[in-house]
């Protein structure tokens, strides 16, 4: 047999030998390459092109438009976060529950209270990151007595050089960034009437998006808009009574036939109690840029005794879509026709584009409070999917023909009589508190509770300013014992991939990096990091009071990138703390502090910023 020997062929031999060597590999490379790019051109879960990320800062408190509260900041890894430590701590000099979310501009970071409502401007280029100004509204000290569960405030919004955020008492502000001068401040709510507000706003274009507390005391629910110019009303939308309050008009194309038809949000009350219905709105609102359409929640209707209110009760419980410009009304979908166990429909919108029975389609992502993951086509309110993510006892499903929740019989009220096991409790599956996703992952986060409840109707008459509840609650964990968990759900495959269980209802919000991790925290006080795809800790620090806050992540003037969260225990949930209630009441909080006898045995009072930060 002849043998080749490579160093004997002449040298042009051995270049062409090595060129066709070469690209045989590079055929191989290009082939192979091709076939992962087709695999990442199959439909993925997908952010839309109109969210703007804003870089390493936190503008609005929901992070973008969408509602993602997703940072793309990168620096802080599973592999490196063990040296996270405080950068630096800030005390708000407030103790009452801090719900809020900063707000990170260029240099500065920007801090809301609660009750006061104090607005700080922390100079982040300075060690420490002092006090620039405080901003202080003096909102009505009878704002407190009102206030259904604690006095908190949600944080506030960016735009034009103006901060602009909500008082207790029913006032918006815009503040001047850079001054913390008082641009104005408008009145929208009345505190004789039980009316506060809450929320954190958002602002589209050149108007700032408000809607209103009180659910509790019959306040009848609206979202409103202003000028950020002039703090001007430009519309009002209600959210019980007439089509001409609640801003029906020709173009409300709802996708159900029972959200079809005229003055619904009369005809479906016994007469005059849209009036003291509820419906208030004060959770979360997304913006889609590109359809020009705002989407918020409706919370639930008054008073909790059904018995009192025959009918579907609309618009309450439920998702209006509508136009920015004008407040009109596009489309509504209920989540709960007809509450029965006080479900507000008030939680956090998710805008994702994503396949749906192979099909890319603009969809809207709810964990809702009713214990269902609802996906529904944002363009016309059709739902999609509707899937548990808790234990549910109070309900059958979701018919996806109808769109109508499907209530279990044996878990419905009664005058007189105690029904028990009712799953989830009145706080619902979940909250205020706000989840967030990843698209490196294709996983919701989602922060949430455990609970049930016995529930007792008893009669209730409307009096301005004082509760219009008619229902004693008594609220306990849920199946296993543990009172809270954070979820990963997989929104393509409807299904859980790993979920890690709290001792207390996992109150705070949550925040998702493209470094593969995702923060949260616990109400006794634990900061905490997880591993994005399997959920394994990774590090926790132990703050001086439980944890309620929104944690943000942002690049800081010196190129580093940060984490900070507001530690200061309250809310509903934490009210027992916050309010100094005695545990042995147990109906006290509408029922929750028998849900939290032991929280204050885990925590105490607090307010303090901590900013973390790598070596």
């Amino acid at each position: 047999m002849v043998r080749y020997r490579l160093e004997t062929w002449a040298p042009w031999k051995r270049l062409l030998l090595v060129m066709l060597y070469s690209l045989l590999l590079l055929s191989l490379l290009c082939a192979h390459q091709g076939e992962v790019s087709e695999a990442q051109d199959l439909p993925q879960v997908k952010i839309p092109s109109s969210v703007a990320p804003y870089g390493g800062q936190w503008r609005m408190a929901p992070k973008d438009y969408a509602n993602l509260r997703y940072s793309a900041l990168d620096q802080i890894t599973p592999e490196n976060i063990k040296n996270l430590h405080v950068a630096f701590t800030f005390s708000t000099g407030v103790t009452q529950g801090h719900e809020a979310a900063p707000l990170v501009v260029d240099s500065t970071m920007y801090i809301v209270t609660p009750y006061p409502n104090y607005l700080y401007a922390l100079d982040l280029t300075q060690p420490g990151a002092p006090v620039k100004w405080k901003y202080e509204p003096k909102p009505a000290a009878a704002a407190q007595g009102v206030a259904c569960c604690d006095q908190v405030n949600r944080g506030a919004a960016y735009a034009n050089g103006r901060i602009f955020y909500n008082t207790l008492d029913g006032h918006t502000v815009a503040v001047d960034v850079q001054s913390g001068k008082e641009i104005w401040k408008t009145k929208l709510g009345d505190i004789n009437k039980g009316e506060t507000i809450t929320m954190a706003p958002l602002v589209v274009k050149d108007k700032v998006l408000v809607g209103n507390s009180g659910g509790e005391m019959g306040v009848r629910g609206w979202v409103t808009a202003l000028s950020t110019d002039n703090g001007q009303i430009v519309w009002r939308a209600y959210n019980t009574g007439p089509d001409a309050d609640v801003l029906i008009g020709p173009h409300f194309k709802p996708f159900y036939p029972q959200d079809q038809g005229k003055d619904l949000g009369v005809a479906t009350w016994p007469p005059d109690a849209w009036q003291t219905g509820g419906g208030t709105m004060w959770g979360w609102i997304s913006y889609d840029p590109e359809l020009n359409l705002i989407y918020h929640g409706t919370a639930n209707p008054g008073p909790w005794n059904a018995d009192q209110r025959p009918g579907d009760n609309k618009w309450t419980c439920g998702i209006f879509a509508r136009n920015p410009d004008n407040g009109e009304a596009r489309w509504f979908y209920q989540w709960s026709p007809h509450d029965l166990h006080d479900y507000d429909g008030i939680n956090e919108n998710l805008l994702l584009d994503m396949p749906v029975n192979g099909q890319m389609r603009k969809v809207l992502v709810r964990p809702e409070r009713n214990g269902y993951l609802y996906v529904l086509d944002r363009t016309t309110g059709e739902v999609l999917s509707a899937t548990p993510y808790v234990h549910i006892t109070s309900t059958k499903g979701v018919d996806l023909q109808s769109g109508r929740l499907i209530y279990a019989e044996d878990k419905k009220p009664e005058i007189g009589k105690v029904v028990r096991d009712i799953c989830p409790a009145a706080p619902g599956a979940k909250d205020w508190q706000p989840s967030a996703f990843s698209p490196q992952t294709g996983l919701l986060y989602i922060p949430h509770n455990n609970l049930c409840m016995d529930w007792e109707e008893v009669e209730v008459s409307y009096i301005a300013g004082t509760p219009f509840v008619g229902t004693n609650v008594k609220m306990y964990a849920g199946p296993g014992g543990q009172r809270g968990a954070l979820t990963a759900w997989d929104p393509v495959a409807a299904k859980q991939v790993w979920s890690i269980k709290e001792t207390f209802p996992v109150w705070s919000g949550t925040v998702a990096t493209a470094g593969g991790v995702v923060f949260y925290g616990t109400m006794e006080g634990w900061f905490k990091a997880v591993h994005a795809r399997t959920g394994e800790e990774l590090w926790r620090f132990k703050a001086g009071s439980g944890i309620v806050g929104q944690p943000i992540t942002y690049r800081g003037p010196d190129g580093k990138q940060y984490v900070a969260v507001l530690a200061g225990v309250g809310g509903w949930s934490g009210a027992i703390v916050a309010g100094g209630l005695d545990p042995r009441d147990t109906t006290a909080a509408l029922g929750f502090v028998n849900a939290m006898a032991d929280l204050p045995a885990h925590t105490t009072k607090g307010g303090m910023l901590y900013v973390f930060a790598l070596p």
